[in-house]
């Protein structure tokens, strides 16, 4: 069953039941009632975009290991982040340390850096039929992996696991657009999604003004799954002009919908702007962001009319990526 949730979270004046979904019961149902749930699905992502998924399929194992080893990275020495640091600004994958980052950038505000850092690990797999070599040259890079036991095979694990639950959920999303659910299969045989670790220290007394963990700014492709660390806070989302704080809850992924899914709907669905606030003494928060993206030449224009409206995935991508690195 598609539910809202029974938890009202209040900001300011504002009180917002967090809409929820359940992939497997979707999955499993039929007739009258799978179209029930796919015009709920289809409300959710037109009036907010965000949304959580229960029911999702993911290996524990998988998510507890990914948890576990992110974590040995992100309390390893300097030395050992220092061996996979990103080459130079711009170089998609390994790690981006504090100060390199301001996501509010890709949406053209200017701020100081974020209060994060980050590791980041691109695909598994490398198409050799492409005939833009920027493909080569930015998304196909290699991942600098460190030098901790373990670590890539946890990681590529976990990865794996988010590319077949992407999968599923645009074959979701197909539904709730009215269309056959294999119609974005085409779209995504060799998607150029990226998974980010992101680790978040814990604040002192003073902050800088305007400046956040992560800025204010939209995701960039189809979808995003974020698994934030259960329990804490500091992810919001901007509905009617307000901060909404998004829920950390257990066994559940976060999905939003990034910029090309906005367009392919023409607009029916929304890229939401959120961020993730800072605030004097907030703990440290670590999270885990899966950011699916269409094949590198796959062009996006809106399925439902005849705009001339169009990006392509991969260009439109890297050219978003390098607007927020310092």
């Amino acid at each position: 069953m598609v539910n809202h949730g029974k938890k009202l979270l209040e900001i300011g004046a504002v009180k917002m039941s967090f809409p929820r979904f359940n992939l497997e019961h979707f999955e499993n149902s039929s007739g009258d009632e799978r179209k029930k749930q796919s015009d709920e699905l289809d409300k959710i992502c037109s009036e907010t975009g965000f949304l959580i998924i229960e029911g999702h399929g993911v290996s524990q194992r998988a998510i507890k290991d990914q948890w576990n080893i992110v974590s040995k990275f992100f309390s390893s020495p300097l030395e050992v982040k220092r061996e996979v640091k990103v080459p130079y600004s711009g170089y998609p994958y390994g790690w981006i340390g504090p100060d390199q980052e301001a996501l509010a950038a890709s949406k053209g505000e200017l701020t100081p850096p974020d209060l994060k850092e980050s590791f980041n690990g691109g695909p598994l797999n490398i198409p050799n039929n492409i005939k833009d070599s920027a493909a080569y040259e930015f998304c196909y890079q290699p991942t600098l992996w460190p030098k901790i036991e373990g670590f890539r095979e946890i990681w590529e694990r976990y990865y794996t696991e988010m590319e077949r639950l992407a999968k599923r959920i645009m074959a979701a999303f197909a539904e709730a657009l009215g269309l056959e659910n294999s119609y974005f299969d085409r779209f995504i045989n060799n998607p150029i999604s990226g998974l980010r670790a992101l680790h978040y220290p814990e604040t002192n007394d003073f902050i800088i003004d305007k400046q956040q963990r992560a800025g204010a700014h939209t995701d960039y492709g189809s979808l995003t799954i974020l698994l934030p660390q259960a329990g804490t806070s500091g992810l919001q989302i901007k509905k009617k002009n307000t901060w909404v704080d998004v829920p950390a809850l257990e066994d559940c992924f976060v999905i939003n919908i990034g910029d090309l899914m906005e367009l392919w709907t023409a607009k029916r669905w929304i890229s939401t702007l959120h961020r993730v606030v800072a605030k004097p003494n907030q703990p440290a928060r670590k999270s885990l962001a899966y950011f699916h993206q269409p094949d590198w030449g796959t062009t996006i224009k809106p399925i439902s009319n005849s705009s001339s409206e169009a990006v392509v995935s991969g260009p439109y991508l890297m050219a978003k990526f390098k607007s927020t690195n310092l």
